[in-house]
């Protein structure tokens, strides 16, 4: 069966209204896309590129789509709070207070106003899901700036904390932690790659050795939103080829590493 025909038969979001913020590119445009080919009904938004232009790190346009959502579809079952900035690779002692609170606001406080307004609306029609893009960055140093890094762990500990904090209301929280993706936020690093002639290396640290593609991220978004996770809450899937799951090593001294 093609992907198409799948979509045809067996739409996992049907009548689902749902939020994807950072919907202009990326992660965010393939969930936003996929989801819609699976029945959901979408509220993208960004800064720029999406239908709905919002800041989600802004509280104020964070409770405008929620609204959005309950007037002009009459629900609200789904938010996937993906937008973020990356702040760049310079180290702690080269940041500034205005880089981290920057950083901070739309990696972090933006979930969290998801959450925040999102949660009890999704409540009201008996729960749902709310999905954040952490990183995994998050779960260990050497994939992100310093800011970046703190921002995406604090996504970790907020959906569990969210988890639990919503028990009783059927609305589960998650995040997804993506390893190396082609989107905007890296394309310097597949940029200097390619300049170098070293395409071939990137990704090349996790076990199925490339990077990933946005649709990558988004159908494990797709599974997060649907009913099919109906169980799965304060969880941090990580979705990176392999990368986190060792610690680093050499591969030649390990002997023959492959079949």
């Amino acid at each position: 069966m093609s992907v198409e025909n799948e979509h045809r038969h067996h739409p996992r979001l049907e009548g689902k209204v749902i939020v994807v913020t950072g919907a202009g590119s990326g992660i965010g445009k393939a969930s936003a896309d996929l989801f819609t080919k699976h029945g959901a009904t979408v509220i993208a938004a960004d800064l720029k590129g999406a239908q709905h232009v919002a800041d989600a790190g802004r509280e104020e346009d964070v409770a405008r789509l929620v609204d959005m959502a309950k007037q002009q579809h009459g629900a609200l079952h789904g938010f996937f709070a993906n937008a973020g900035v990356s702040g760049g690779l310079a180290s702690i002692f080269e940041q500034s207070v205005e880089d981290w609170e920057q950083v901070l606001r739309v990696n972090l406080i933006g979930p969290f106003l998801a959450i925040k307004h999102a949660a009890p609306v999704i409540k009201e029609q008996g729960g749902g899901s709310i999905i954040c893009t952490a990183s995994v960055a998050g779960l260990r140093s050497g994939a992100g700036g310093p800011a970046y890094s703190a921002s995406k762990a604090g996504v970790i500990s907020l959906v569990r904390t969210a988890a639990q904090q919503l028990a009783g209301s059927n609305v589960r929280v998650n995040a997804i932690c993506p390893g190396l993706i082609e989107t905007g936020m890296t394309e310097f690093v597949y940029e200097r790659a390619r300049a170098k002639g070293q395409a071939d290396k990137l990704g090349h640290l996790n076990p199925l050795r490339r990077g990933g593609e946005p649709i990558e991220i988004a159908r494990a978004a797709l599974f997060l939103a649907s009913d099919e996770s109906s169980y799965v809450n304060g969880h941090a899937l990580v979705v990176d080829g392999g990368l986190s799951s060792s610690h680093p090593f050499n591969r030649q001294d390990y002997g023959r590493t492959a079949i």
